[in-house]
């Protein structure tokens, strides 16, 4: 989506240069610990802060890695159950980066997570009681005119998440990331009852409803007086790297589509669902303009997908069709209603997509979990596609996690623009599987995600900033580079290694024949490698919740 823009320096090659690897904020006293060691070793160490050695191992060696090329020993040391701080130790001397283990190690990396989407709010003042450093004026302001038309015509599209690295706001890939924290939230409501994040107050709502409903406020801008859903509110082109608030181009409506109409309708039903009894005024709202949508897309049967016009090169975001996004908001509908009509529409709608895909450009598994999580009496027939979907995915993937040294559910192939979302969505696809077969099959699976991410991959970065003592901290993000503090604003995952880079500085600073894991340089020119987006967050924060529920489960127990 980047190009052609001026950075003070020119990027250097990265240097992967680490030998152990351990996820940085570190490991739960009663899960799984390993760490992966690419350099000959048969024995390791576990010492303490104090340097006292607490726990001695044999490596397990896996061998060579193929989406890395890395020689890779195990070394698991899940017995250590202890909290403290500990070091990973070879026989020849190697240390690790310090880890962490703990009851509540993740809740810094989740609460960071949920706030990054606080510091992308467009159209609010970013005050310093909630921003601190990073406060910043309102922006974005200023009246939209639908591309096409006379100008005549103004409206208000303020509010929302700015997307990613650039300040559009976009239908589909709000709705998306709306949906991973409201799913979150519904499977794991414990895990953010006691969730302090210090945004504005908004009725008593807890943190993570509080900032969904400035996203959703901001879609509801996006329906038009019949039903019919703007795909996106962006300028024509990409801003310089300047700060939100300097951003003045004129703001554009682009045309309509049946993909942006059912995200909208899937993500406003959702909404309703979650907030009824908690705001009861805004669930009203969020149904009517669901139900709304829904009548304009029987209305319009046909695809109706989005190009960019000449001239915007401002995201896109189209789509091939839209059968499975018509499938998501029937099913939300019917969870939100329970109403035949919905039901009847879902099992025309059995072929021709996958139920288990977590978005954002294929949303049939958010369907499903709409289907699964809603209450309702669920056909055999559907129930059984929806299980044998997940059960399918969920076994190809573990195949993959067994296959890589890293643990990462991910063929080289993935490793592409956003290949941390291919990981991240792995995760929540082993989450909802066992979820479904009501076992605990994939828990290894799932924490080899959340490690990878954390650091244990073949760059030894962790892919959140402000996160972890080698993390990623030069993002492609404009407020991150052009606000001039040296601190980068938490909490963003980076899109992470891409074996076919697109940008220009990427292409010179990755040489060919990298492996794709390797594929990665922690710099603001490289777009391809490391922009940050809101759908990429979000099942991040679907993965945090998780573990932060499970950790709760285990206190209880």
């Amino acid at each position: 989506m980047e190009n052609n823009y001026f950075f003070k320096g020119k990027p250097e090659p990265a240097v992967f240069d680490r030998e152990i690897f351990v996820n940085q904020s570190g490991y739960l006293p009663h899960g799984r610990k390993r760490a992966v060691i690419k350099v000959p070793c048969e024995k390791f160490n576990i010492e303490n802060e104090y340097g006292t050695v607490v726990y001695s191992g044999e490596t397990v060696h896996f061998g060579k890695d193929e989406c890395s090329g890395d020689d890779i020993y195990f070394a698991d040391f899940s017995d250590l159950c202890s909290e403290g701080r500990y070091t990973v130790v070879t026989e020849r001397g190697e240390r690790s980066l310090e880890f962490s283990i703990g009851d509540n190690i993740y809740a810094p990396v989740f609460d960071k997570l949920v706030k990054a989407y606080y510091y992308l709010r467009c159209g609010s003042e970013l005050c310093a009681e909630h921003a601190g450093q990073f406060a910043r004026p309102s922006c974005h302001n200023s009246s939209a005119i639908e591309y096409g038309s006379d100008g005549t015509t103004k409206y208000d599209v303020s509010g929302g998440w700015h997307d990613a690295g650039d300040y559009g706001r976009y239908v589909t890939a709000g709705a998306c990331a709306a949906a991973h924290m409201l799913y979150a939230y519904k499977l794991f409501p414990t895990a953010f009852e006691t969730q302090r994040l210090g945004i504005p107050n908004d009725g008593g709502l807890p943190d993570v409803l509080k900032e969904v409903k400035y996203e959703l406020l901001w879609l509801l801008k996006m329906q038009r007086t019949d039903g019919a859903v703007w795909h996106k509110a962006t300028t024509m082109t990409h801003a310089q790297f300047v700060m939100p608030h300097e951003d003045t181009a004129q703001m554009y409506l682009f045309a309509p589509s049946s993909i942006a109409a059912a995200d909208f309708t899937a993500i406003c039903a959702l909404g309703a669902e979650v907030y009824r009894g908690k705001d009861d005024a805004f669930a009203d709202r969020l149904a009517a303009a669901a139900e709304k949508a829904w009548l304009w897309l029987e209305e319009n049967p046909e695809f109706i997908g989005f190009q960019n016009p000449e001239g915007c090169n401002t995201g896109s975001y189209g789509e091939r069709n839209d059968i499975d996004n018509r499938f998501w908001a029937a099913a939300q509908l019917y969870s939100l209603t329970g109403e035949q009509k919905y039901l009847d529409r879902l099992n025309s709608m059995m072929i021709g997509f996958s139920m288990c895909d977590l978005g954002y450009g294929t949303v049939g598994g958010l369907g499903s979990l709409a289907l699964l999580l809603g209450g309702r009496k669920i056909p055999e027939r559907l129930y059984d596609r929806i299980k044998r979907d997940f059960n399918s995915k969920a076994t190809e993937l573990k195949g993959l996690y067994s296959s890589c040294g890293y643990g990462a559910a991910i063929g080289g192939w993935q490793f592409n623009w956003g290949s941390n979302m291919n990981i991240l969505k792995a995760a929540m696809t082993f989450i909802i599987t066992d979820r479904i077969n009501g076992k605990h099959q994939y828990t290894d699976c799932i924490t080899a995600q959340l490690d990878y991410l954390l650091g244990v991959n073949a760059t030894g970065y962790s892919f959140v900033t402000g996160c972890g003592e080698f993390c990623v901290k030069n993002p492609h993000l404009r407020p991150a580079y052009a606000d001039n503090i040296d601190e980068c604003i938490p909490g963003y995952v980076s899109g992470g290694p891409n074996g076919n880079p697109s940008d220009p500085d990427a292409l010179i600073l990755v040489p060919k024949g990298t492996p794709p894991m390797k594929c990665f340089v922690d710099d603001v020119s490289c777009y391809s490698l490391n922009e940050i987006t809101i759908y990429w967050n979000s099942p991040a924060v679907f993965l945090l919740a998780y573990f932060m529920n499970e950790n709760k489960k285990i206190d209880e127990d």
